[in-house]
């Protein structure tokens, strides 16, 4: 293809000969010399491939010169003032403050006193609108936005707000107050990162209002355990709570009395407890009579009620003049309801003396009936009687009529016919069903992202699949994945005729309450549809060579011949040779599947980590599950298709506590309890750093997550060695961290003996029972037996306290001819600096999934946040020898595609979310590199700095 050569040709002559150099590949005499396996490895020696990254030569040689080089320069200038203290394991230096935990991230802030606004009842402005998070994906709960001119209050924070924020411009920074309806993953889940955001914010932070039923404050203190101490959340909990002299949550008097949360000049805001029925909350769970009876603080749910003060009557000047005022600041007080002396005569002048009839002011419900369970109580709730029309007998003067009520219940509770005739009750009510329905799948929240993957799609569908989020009147169940929409379109519970008029929410559908004259709906910022099909005509007009260049792709895809186990490629691919692990392999062997290739914070384009290894018949692992991974799961797979990848689950990995690579774990959790409930099963395996297991244990006292724990350093090789040669309590006993290190030996170990970092990785943690580590070592082997796999080993790196890589080795296998072959094997590096553990787990790897949050001149920031670059991600591999190399972790600094130089990625490839890449398919995967280049070609130009910072901005407020 002309442009490829053409723009082959512009990079070779852009760079600088000499960084050429710097870039070969060590001979085969010496990588056998440098990686020949043995039991004792000499760190310094691993990286003598990491020479050329001395100070002197951290240049930004390779970088391709374009605008995008002002993301250096900025950051350059936040970098901290004193150098954080460096240390080296080879010759790669890290962040040793940052490694042991000691950061200035972590230190305490002063504390936060809550947001002081004047507040003005009679000129604000004022509505409710849908905050869409997890509508087209059915994975969590819609948001509600209450907004005021100078006070904002959301109701619910699923996975993805932020998110969903970014997308829309929508700025958080206002957040007053956060009320939950149902203290749970579905409910909650976006709350670390939003909290982590708002803590970012300015030099000391935010402080927010959390309000929430019951214990509330179970989930916030489970936070605490990766939530830095400079994250102020006042937590507000309401009713009974389980663990206090109230926690028989069933025999409460007064449980369902409204309790008055907010009253200001501009709102009052009341909640009023639902509880499920005990025999319906007993049947539905399927116990008889003789046994245990527990409702948790997540079961219990939450009507909220807001009610705008009343409107004044008009002023009428006349009036005031003729009992003897003056205009001036009387009249204003006047018409905020305050009396006053009149000027001329000797009497107060009293607001209904001058004012006109007053206004009712605007009422809205927010009604959250999660189960056919709680409708008992919602339809008996006495509370709520004044609020009815008519019908309940209520005196005129005392009865309020509700302009719109917003319905977070299901379609399973909100089409039934007891709760469509309780729905009749409120007279001229505008009634917005936001619980999951069907139409709302129609329209994926992320445009940007979909925008992105059809793009991908369009270039080269064998590693973009077609996601599972286009409009259905579009794809007409066509695309893999919408089969099983279809289905649930089909199989709906609606009624053949519903007894009161309602109206399904949409994304930022608006219900304005004030000023008066606006009332009523506001469909104005709802986003329009999307085809894929007019995605890829703007591509086509944008970038009309794309259509050569797919083509080419195609053809290399589908057509690229295989001889004597070499694949013939381009001369920069000629020197990869078919590992033997992947002959004759099949196409349902394994998948990886990218669901988050972003780092820190979700972003428009990319979400926060986590990887899915697809097994296919026998199961799935995930490795790393941050915030928003289901809703990946079900972009990807569609609503079904993910469904089943939860329930063939066999292991959660977890890399290290930091909050973007497992704040979505509580969430699958959850799903795959509900999923399997009634169908016998075992707990699923969570493996990860130890200080992870005191979040899970405490978000067990508001729902149960089905989980059995394993720490991380019980899966290191020395732990797993130890307990293949002797299971035995002695032999985990005599290690004193309970962790079977009783004879590994040092030097094989992340850190050298005697240096500071040995001892803060043999720090003491909280006891181990032995037993139980040892049953669950064999629950470990027994399960990945059943998936076909041989061994999944972790290992330290170089990041933050207990940060973890991990191989995952098949099990080898027979081909078609009888013949053994190897199985093959994957190296995810969580997030890490270059150190000797990571090459060492990386030998002779098949694939090495590692991240590259920064650019190749950014190497101080590498160092300072310790983290990799680009170029050293790929020396890793290489140093390595492993046959295909997967970047991944961008900094959101690089919205759509990172910088990267294309003359030393001969077996690497950049990440996309949704990405699959299935191991039949790795001998090309790192030809489609120059094509990408094309795609993004514009956004690799154009620079895109105030694109970042506005998403930036709007992640972090």
């Amino acid at each position: 293809m002309p442009q490829i050569t053409k723009l082959r040709l512009l990079l070779s002559s852009a760079h600088n000969p000499a960084s050429l150099l710097l870039l070969r590949k060590p001979t085969s005499a010496s990588f056998s010399l440098l990686f020949t396996p043995t039991k004792t490895l000499r760190p310094i020696s691993l990286f003598t491939p990491f020479s050329s990254l001395s100070k002197k030569n951290r240049t930004h040689l390779s970088r391709p010169l374009t605008q995008r080089n002002h993301s250096s320069l900025r950051e350059t200038g936040r970098r901290e003032k004193a150098a954080p203290p460096m240390e080296e394991i080879g010759s790669v230096g890290f962040n040793k403050r940052r490694a042991e935990g000691n950061d200035k991230s972590d230190r305490p802030k002063k504390i936060l006193s809550l947001k002081d606004r004047k507040l003005n009842p009679a000129n604000t402005i004022c509505y409710v609108q849908i905050m869409g998070t997890g509508m087209d994906t059915q994975d969590t709960s819609p948001s509600v936005l209450l907004f005021f001119d100078k006070q904002r209050f959301i109701f619910n924070a699923g996975e993805g707000l932020q998110r969903f924020c970014i997308e829309h411009k929508i700025k958080l920074s206002k957040i007053d107050h956060i009320f939950l309806s149902r203290v749970c993953s579905e409910t909650a889940g976006g709350l670390p990162g939003l909290f982590l955001t708002l803590a970012a914010i300015g030099d000391e932070g935010m402080a927010v209002n959390a309000w929430g039923p019951s214990d509330l404050k179970y989930f916030v203190d489970a936070m605490r355990s990766f939530i830095p101490k400079a994250c102020m959340v006042h937590t507000r909990s309401f009713g009974p709570s389980a663990g206090s002299d109230e926690g028989d949550i069933s025999g409460s008097r007064k449980f369902s009395d409204p309790i008055v949360l907010i009253d200001d000049e501009v709102v009052k805001i009341s909640a009023i407890l639902l509880r499920p029925s005990l025999s319906e909350f007993d049947a539905e769970e399927g116990r008889n009579q003789f046994s245990e009876l527990v409702v948790k603080p997540g079961d219990i749910s939450v009507v909220y009620v807001c009610e705008l003060p009343e409107i004044m009557g008009k002023f009428d000047p006349k009036k005031a003049v003729a009992l003897g005022l003056r205009p001036g600041p009387k009249y204003r007080e006047l018409q905020l309801g305050n009396s006053v002396k009149s000027d001329r005569q000797n009497i107060m002048v009293h607001p209904s003396d001058v004012l006109g009839p007053s206004v009712p002011g605007p009422i809205v419900l927010i009604v959250d009936c999660p189960t056919s369970s709680h409708l008992p109580e919602l339809l008996s709730l006495h509370s709520l009687s004044s609020y009815y029309g008519d019908m309940s007998g209520n005196p005129p003067e005392t009865s309020k009529a509700v302009n719109c009520i917003i319905h977070l219940s299901p379609a399973a509770v909100t089409n039934t016919k007891d709760y469509q005739k309780w729905m009749t009750k409120f007279t001229g009510a505008q009634h917005i069903m936001a619980g999951h329905e069907i139409k709302n799948v129609e329209i994926p929240i992320l445009k940007g992202s979909s925008r992105i993957a059809a793009r991908l799609n369009y270039l080269c569908p064998m590693f973009f699949p077609a996601p599972g989020f286009w409009s259905l009147q579009h794809l007409n169940g066509s695309a893999p994945g919408y089969r099983a929409l279809i289905v649930l379109v089909s199989c709906s519970q609606v009624p053949v005729s519903k007894l009161c008029e309602s109206i399904p929410a949409e994304n930022l559908l608006k219900f304005h309450l004030r000023p008066y004259a606006q009332l009523g709906l506001d469909r104005s910022g709802v986003p329009t549809t999307n085809s894929s099909s007019e995605i890829i005509e703007e591509l086509l007009s944008e970038i009309p060579e794309i259509v050569d260049a797919a083509q080419q792709v195609n053809q290399f895809c589908h057509t690229t011949p295989m001889l004597n186990n070499n694949v013939i490629e381009e001369p920069c691919l000629s020197e990869n040779t078919l590992p033997s692990c992947l002959e004759d392999i099949s196409r349902e062997d394994m998948e990886i599947v990218l669901l988050g290739t972003g780092s820190s914070q979700p972003s428009k384009y990319r979400n926060v980590s986590s990887i899915l290894i697809n097994l296919f018949s026998k199961g799935s692992l995930l490795f790393d599950c941050g915030e928003g991974t289901l809703g990946q799961l079900k972009r990807r797979f569609g609503i079904d298709g993910a469904d089943d990848a939860v329930r063939g689950l066999r292991c959660i990995w977890i890399s290290h506590i930091h909050a973007d690579h497992h704040t979505g774990l509580a969430r699958i959790l959850a799903l795959r309890r509900d999923l399997l409930k009634g169908v016998p099963h075992p707990p699923l395996l969570v493996i990860a750093p130890r200080r992870l297991k005191r979040y899970l244990d405490a978000y067990q006292l508001l729902e149960d997550l089905d989980f059995q724990f394993l720490d991380c350093r019980h899966t290191t090789e020395s732990s797993l060695e130890a307990f293949e040669s002797d299971t035995s309590e002695m032999s985990i006993e005599n290690n004193a961290n309970g962790v079977g290190l009783k004879n590994q030996d040092v030097n094989s170990t992340l850190f050298a003996k005697g240096v500071p970092m040995q001892s803060h990785w043999n720090r003491p943690d909280s006891p181990v029972n032995n037993s139980v580590v040892i049953s669950i070592l064999r629950n470990l082997k027994e399960v990945l037996k059943e998936a076909g796999l041989e061994a999944l080993i972790s290992f330290p790196v170089v990041h933050c306290p207990q940060a973890f890589g991990v191989a995952l080795k098949a099990a080898d296998r027979l081909n078609t001819a009888g013949k053994v072959v190897p199985g093959w094997k994957i190296v995810y590096s969580g997030d890490s600096r270059p150190c000797p553990e990571l090459v060492k787990a990386s030998y002779g790897a098949t694939v090495l999934i590692h991240e590259a949050t920064f650019e190749d001149g950014m190497v101080d920031e590498a160092i300072a946040r310790n983290h990799s670059t680009t170029k050293e991600a790929i020396e890793v591999g290489d140093s390595a020898g492993v046959y295909r190399i997967i970047l991944t972790h961008f900094s959101q600094r690089y919205p759509k595609i990172p910088v990267f130089d294309e003359t030393h990625m001969h077996k690497t490839c950049i990440a996309f979310d949704l990405m699959s890449v299935n191991l039949a398919d790795l001998p090309v995967l790192p030809r489609i590199l120059p094509y990408l280049r094309i795609l993004f070609r514009n956004e690799m130009i154009v620079d895109e700095s105030d694109d970042v910072v506005d998403a930036s901005a709007s992640a972090a407020i």
